[in-house]
C-alpha cells in the first residue's frame, strides 16, 4: 500500500501510469500498482454524465479507484467524526480518466465519491475487504455533504 503518511495517517495517493503507443496499438499500464491487500472488485457506472455517487464511508477498509473509460472527478475526504463529521476539513478531489491511466489510493477512515465527467465512465474499484467485512464498514453521508461536484470552466 502506499506509503506516503501526514501525522502519521496515510493520505489519498495518486499512483500513476501510462500509455505505449505503437503500429501495433496501445498498452496501458499501472506499474506502481501491486495489488496488495486487493481481495475484490467491482465496477461502477452511471447512466449520464453529471452523476453523483457518494460519500461511502469506511473505518477499516481502503480502496484503489481505476477509471477504465470516459472521465470522473473522485473526491476523498477524511473522517473526523463519524456521527457529525466536519463539513470544513479537506476534500481531495481529483479528475481522473482512462486518457492518462492513475490509480486512486484511499486510505481506511475516509469517505469517497465520484461524479462521472462523461457518458461512458466506467470506474473499477479495487477493495481490501471481503463483501461481508464492506457490509460490517458501511457509511454513508449524503451526496452533497461535500459538495465539490460543481465543474469550473477555465
Amino acid at each position: 500500500m502506499p506509503k506516503e503518511k501526514s501525522n502519521n495517517e496515510e493520505l489519498p495517493q495518486l499512483i500513476e501510469g501510462g500509455i505505449a503507443i505503437d503500429d501495433r496499438g496501445e498498452v496501458v499500464f499501472a506499474n506502481g500498482f501491486d495489488f496488495k491487500g486487493v481481495k475484490r472488485f467491482y465496477m461502477v457506472s452511471n447512466h449520464k454524465a453529471g452523476m453523483v455517487r457518494a460519500w461511502h464511508a469506511h473505518k477499516k477498509e481502503a480502496k484503489y479507484v481505476l477509471v477504465t473509460s470516459g472521465a470522473a472527478v473522485v473526491g476523498a475526504v477524511k473522517i473526523d467524526n463519524w456521527e457529525n463529521p466536519s463539513k470544513w476539513v479537506e476534500v481531495r478531489r481529483h479528475v481522473l480518466s482512462a486518457k492518462k491511466p492513475s490509480l486512486l489510493y484511499i486510505p481506511a477512515g475516509y469517505a469517497n465519491g465520484f461524479m462521472s465527467l462523461t457518458e461512458d465512465t466506467k470506474i473499477v474499484f479495487f477493495s481490501t475487504s471481503t463483501l461481508e467485512e464492506s457490509k460490517g464498514d458501511d457509511i454513508r453521508y449524503d451526496s452533497r455533504y461535500w459538495d465539490i461536484w460543481e465543474v469550473v470552466e477555465r
